[in-house]
């Protein structure tokens, strides 16, 4: 969850250090570059997927309504949105291994002052803000990881692999219901979050050096059809990220127990990390390909987004897999597809897309919140699915605009 992704990169610095100069290292494994792509991204993203899972608790304690629960992670993707640039600048000066760490140090940090210091609803939002210039920041990092440090083949499936933490964080923020909010408090899932976010320095020492790549003297210009796949990342993130900050409060008002919303929520959790690490590998094709299958997976998500309409508790987990499996898998196959397309130009490329992502992010919660409020759970999951859907089709012009590009 996944700059202006689900991000910039270090070229024209590796590229203008003479090959002389850099110190010769091994490249490290395969497994450790995506184990630290993976968890900066788990620390990116962690806050706001928590906040999500534990709305319930926290709206409880705090009398917090849906709206605000919308409000609030809405202001936290506008943040995001509007940090991605220059956090784009710190890693394109600094490189991946600095902006990784302070990435994780503002996450940490937030989830510690939550824990520790949001006793009223303003404080709550004054950290999940302190967390939020994390989300660009290290999901750029993380990106920058693969595209340094990662072997060149198979790259789609690393890529899959690391948006997979993303709803590795939607699990680990159901799990937390029954595991940690139901027995010990929900503030003790931040604490927990806090120390899992700051395992992330552990891979992220032993990288060494990024591999030394030709740049090429005639990168690629900006090209329309970037515009086209920010609206349709923007729309995609619109329907997607309120299901990740309502489905539980959903759930109960529905008519489940606290503790089936989160198992609920855990199961989206799970099968969006299989979903998208399995079709990032389709991204090892042809990247035009993907366009199309991503075209098809949003229509699949809307469809699940539909079972909702029913609320009936027994079906919300065959909505939830289809929304997360794929509504939302659909980051990792747009971000290698992207970078394979602009491989000279990666940061102005995936800029674009992630800040549609951002900006999706933003609009979605706040809008989803105000029309439950106002309207009810229905208007709310039909917004979504159209979104979902128009999504969809924004993809599949772009792909069609590209394919005619490249011939």
């Amino acid at each position: 969850m996944s700059g202006f992704q689900d991000g910039p990169a270090v070229w024209s610095t590796v590229a203008s250090v003479p090959a002389a100069t850099l110190s010769p290292t091994a490249p490290p494994r395969t497994s450790t570059t995506v184990v630290t792509a993976m968890s900066v991204q788990v620390a990116a993203v962690l806050p706001l997927f928590l906040f999500g899972g534990l709305a319930v608790q926290i709206a409880g304690e705090l009398h917090m309504s849906v709206g605000a629960i919308g409000l609030i992670s809405g202001l936290y993707f506008t943040v995001s949105a509007l940090t991605t640039v220059p956090s784009g600048k710190l890693v394109d000066r600094f490189g991946a291994l600095i902006t990784a760490r302070i990435a994780i140090a503002l996450s940490a940090g937030g989830m510690l002052g939550i824990a520790l210091f949001a006793r009223h609803p303003a404080v709550l939002t004054a950290m999940l803000v302190l967390c939020a210039p994390a989300n660009g920041l290290g999901q750029l990092a993380s990106n920058i990881v693969l595209t340094e440090w990662a072997p060149l083949r198979g790259r789609g499936l690393l890529f899959g692999a690391k948006q997979a933490s993303v709803p590795l964080c939607i699990m680990l923020g159901g799990l937390s219901v029954p595991a940690v909010a139901l027995t010990l408090g929900w503030r003790w899932a931040f604490v927990f979050g806090a120390a899992l976010v700051t395992l992330a320095l552990l891979p992220l020492s032993r990288l060494g050096r990024p591999a030394v790549r030709v740049k090429n003297a005639a990168p690629k210009s900006f090209e329309p059809q970037l515009l086209l796949f920010a609206v349709a990342t923007c729309l995609g993130a619109m329907a997607a990220t309120p299901i990740g900050s309502f489905l539980t409060t959903f759930a109960v008002d529905v008519g489940a127990s606290e503790r089936y919303a989160g198992l609920n929520l855990t199961i989206g959790g799970i099968t969006g990390v299989i979903a998208r690490t399995g079709f990032g590998a389709v991204g090892d094709r042809k990247s035009g390909n993907a366009f199309t299958v991503i075209t098809f997976m949003l229509v699949g998500g809307a469809a699940g987004v539909a079972t909702f309409l029913f609320e009936l508790p027994w079906l919300l987990p065959l909505g939830t897999v289809a929304a997360y499996a794929l509504g939302w898998a659909w980051p990792g196959l747009m971000n290698h597809a992207v970078t394979r397309a602009y491989p000279d130009t990666p940061a102005l490329a995936t800029s674009v897309t992630q800040t549609g992502i951002f900006v999706g992010g933003a609009i979605g919660p706040v809008g989803f919140g105000l029309i439950v409020h106002h309207f009810g759970w229905g208007p709310g999951w039909i917004a979504a699915a159209s979104a979902m859907l128009a999504s969809a089709l924004f993809i599949a012009v772009g792909g069609a605009v590209s394919r005619r590009a490249a011939h």
